[in-house]
């Protein structure tokens, strides 16, 4: 499929998407776009899309960005999952260690340059990954930032050259925490300590009674994304 005929696609199905389910919407991308590949942060909305991808099509590869700054929780997270549906997440990150950026860039980038730092150890490890796909899957959802608010079910991601999928992106807070009570999913325990939005542990704090759910990342500076999705 050359890039006009998946503009076309994207055009008409970003309507009749709009009103399916995810778990409609997920089958229509593994269907139409065999080489799509999900990637899961191991938060609510992610552990949800796990779960529905392990009944539609669960030979779909599952990768996750390893920045080596995860929460312990977040790594046990993964473990679990893995366990339980018997399925290896694949494991996408940098070569660039933590020490060599410290002695290139200086200690603790991700207070100095937080913007570098996702770039470094983020976007360029999923641009150099994706490039090996048609197709990708995310956990977005509409309702998690002003950034995300125009986010559709099915979209030409420019940025990275290929078709993405954001099944969630018309779901509430209560829906995703639903659907995990409801199927017996497995989640992130730091949800339960007042973490909603899980990043890099030095960049990821407990949000108080009344802030927004994604106030805990970044906190103090005017980063509100990590630089995947546009």
């Amino acid at each position: 499929m050359n890039l006009l005929e998946k503009e076309a696609l994207i055009a008409e199905k970003a309507v009749s998407l709009e009103n399916e389910s995810p778990e409609a919407v997920l089958k229509f991308a593994v269907e139409t776009f065999p080489n799509i590949a999900f990637a899961c942060s191991f938060g609510a909305e992610d552990v949800v899309i796990v779960d529905m991808l392990q009944k539609i099509s669960p030979e779909t590869d599952i990768f996750y960005l390893d920045t080596d700054l995860h929460f312990a929780e977040t790594y046990e997270t993964r473990d679990r999952l893995e366990h339980r549906y018997g399925k290896k997440f694949i494991q996408v990150k940098t070569d660039l260690t933590l020490e060599r950026q410290a002695e290139q860039y200086g200690d603790e980038l991700w207070k100095s340059d937080p913007n570098k730092c996702c770039n470094l150890r983020k976007v360029e490890p999923l641009a150099k990954f994706l490039a090996g796909y048609e197709a990708w899957i995310t956990g977005i959802r509409r309702e998690q930032a002003p950034t995300r608010a125009n986010a559709k079910k099915i979209e030409y991601d420019a940025k990275f050259g290929l078709v993405k999928f954001n099944p969630l992106a018309s779901w509430k807070w209560d829906d995703v925490w639903n659907y995990i009570r409801e199927n017996d999913v497995i989640y992130n325990p730091l949800h339960d300590r007042s973490y909603p939005s899980i990043g890099c542990e030095p960049c990821t704090r407990p949000v108080k009674p009344g802030e927004d759910p994604r106030a805990g990342r970044w906190s103090g500076t005017d980063k509100i994304e990590c630089g995947l999705h546009k």
